[in-house]
């Protein structure tokens, strides 16, 4: 598992994820600074957290995802152990 630096914009999306947060490109953008948020959730996901995206159609007709974390599928935690088994690491 990668570490997170705590001095990097990751971190203080992941500590606001972490916290129950759901973040939207333009939240993360006026409140951390974060152009690119979906790179973003790649990098805590690679670090070993399940962070899930919602798209749903904001009011004015624009659709929107939104950011959260949420505790890993079944399905993930069965192909995690699979990958073990075989040999497979990061």
């Amino acid at each position: 598992m990668k570490y997170i630096n705590k001095d990097t914009k990751t971190f203080k999306i992941f500590n606001a994820l972490y916290n129950g947060a759901k973040l939207t490109q333009a939240q993360a953008e006026k409140q951390f600074g974060v152009k690119n948020l979906r790179a973003e959730a790649t990098r805590i996901r690679n670090s070993g957290y399940a962070i899930y995206t919602h798209t749903h159609k904001a009011g004015n007709g624009v659709m929107v995802t939104e950011y959260e974390m949420g505790k890993p599928s079944r399905e993930i935690v069965a192909l995690g152990y699979k990958a073990k088994r075989l040999g497979i690491t990061l």
